[in-house]
């Protein structure tokens, strides 16, 4: 019977016997079942199908502590996981050599680096990965990361088993009273940090300015070495020095008396040079009108400039036509010096007639006013008569009053009669 008529044989006994195909759909379905779980749990699991693109790498730690290839250590590239840990073993001079399955297409090179790293407080380790740089030789697969290039974490009872048995023991208790004391932590531990920060705040400018401060001597210590330095290697140049000002302070000392001499007259200087100060603060603010009048003048300068130019273009033509009335006028200048020689004596006696002519001016002025009106109601100073016929008038000449104006009524002044 070939294989067709098997097959043929198996679904007829499937169809004629009861239940048998219930129990057969059952069972292919159990088994699609388990096989999309096992695929699901393998991906939550980690590692890498026999099919995917992977790359095998290796490195030699000095040890290699809570690492465990069985739990499928993880190995990350910049924080993201890129693949596992699938095996250690220890070599023959006492290091061991881990080898990591890196999924993707990731590239390691020569000069790649690890670093092996606890990922939580179990001490579960993982492996930090540095891939290295493009311009290295890519590295084959299967290829080892030096001991040079790798480094491990320092476990803590690396550092306890330096210490003696009372440290330790001592250790321990602070451990245990730091344990009770944090117990109630988030209670009384904020409060505490909050007035932490409040105070680091405030002590920040203290501190910024003694880093300051520090600095500054630093670079006053390097100046200072510098200087003990250069003149270390001098030393007749010193010698010259402390001489020169030995002698220096002997001439200071010698001419004490007249430095304090001209330190008494200092004061007075002072207030002679703060009077110079004032006077030429007056002239400064007299300084600037002029200048601006002298900047006025300087425009109208060359102006008068030009005309003065062509008055004394005509000047030779003019003194050219007064030459004959200067030599004629000569004799006539020469006869009148007799005369200006007793002119001197003639404007003395001048001179006390008209110095009384102010004050008879003012008594004249005060009389015009009668002047004015006796000449226009008078025809003769002698005659009887005048504009309106022969009268005899008289005149009666009465004085205003102190206002200088007509009187208000007849009583208080006169007129005609």
């Amino acid at each position: 019977m070939n294989g067709q008529g098997r097959f043929s044989a198996h679904l007829e006994r499937l169809s004629t016997v009861p239940g048998l195909r219930r129990d057969v759909s059952a069972l292919v379905v159990l088994v699609v079942v388990g096989v999309v779980a096992a695929a699901i749990i393998k991906s939550y699991l980690g590692g890498s199908t026999p099919w995917a693109d992977n790359t095998i790498v290796k490195a030699e730690f000095a040890q290699v502590p809570g690492l465990n290839p069985k739990s499928q250590n993880s190995v990350t590239i910049a924080g993201v996981k890129v693949g596992t840990v699938t095996g250690a073993k220890a070599t023959s001079h006492g290091t061991a050599v881990i080898t990591m399955e890196i999924t993707g297409s990731h590239k390691v090179f020569r000069d790649a680096r690890a670093v092996l790293r606890p990922k939580n407080p179990l001490n579960e380790m993982q492996v930090e990965l540095s891939p290295g740089t493009p311009a290295g030789e890519a590295m084959p697969r299967g290829g080892t990361i030096p001991l040079a290039h790798t480094e491990r974490p320092v476990q803590a009872d690396e550092i306890l088993s330096h210490l003696d048995e009372r440290s330790q023991v001592a250790l321990t208790d602070m451990l245990l009273e730091s344990d009770v004391a944090l117990a109630r932590a988030p209670q009384n531990l904020g409060k505490a940090i909050s007035s932490t920060t409040d105070t680091l705040k405030v002590a920040q400018p203290v501190v910024e300015a003694l880093q300051t401060r520090r600095a500054k001597i630093a670079t006053l210590v390097t100046a200072l070495s510098d200087i003990s330095s250069a003149v270390g290697k001098d030393d007749k140049r010193i010698t010259r020095l402390a001489s020169s000002t030995q002698k220096t302070l002997a001439v200071l000392a010698g001419g004490d008396d007249a430095l304090r001499a001209s330190l008494a007259q200092l004061p007075g200087l002072t207030d002679q040079v703060r009077a110079a100060l004032t006077s030429t603060q007056k002239l400064t603010t007299q300084l600037d009108p002029t200048l601006d009048n002298l900047h006025q003048a300087s425009g109208a300068l060359p102006p008068a400039l030009k005309g003065l130019k062509s008055t004394v273009g005509h000047l030779d033509d003019t003194v050219t036509a007064a030459k004959p009335v200067l030599e004629r006028a000569r004799p006539v200048i020469a006869d009148l010096r007799p005369t200006v020689a007793n002119l001197d004596t003639s404007l003395g006696a001048l001179n006390d007639v008209t110095s009384r002519l102010a004050g008879d001016t003012r008594t004249i002025m005060t009389y015009l006013t009668d002047v004015k009106a006796f000449v226009y109601n008078t025809s003769s100073v002698f005659g009887a008569g005048d504009t309106n016929g022969g009268i005899i008038r008289g005149h009666l000449m009465v004085p205003l009053p102190g206002a200088g104006v007509l009187p208000n009524s007849l009583t208080q002044g006169g007129g005609d009669r």
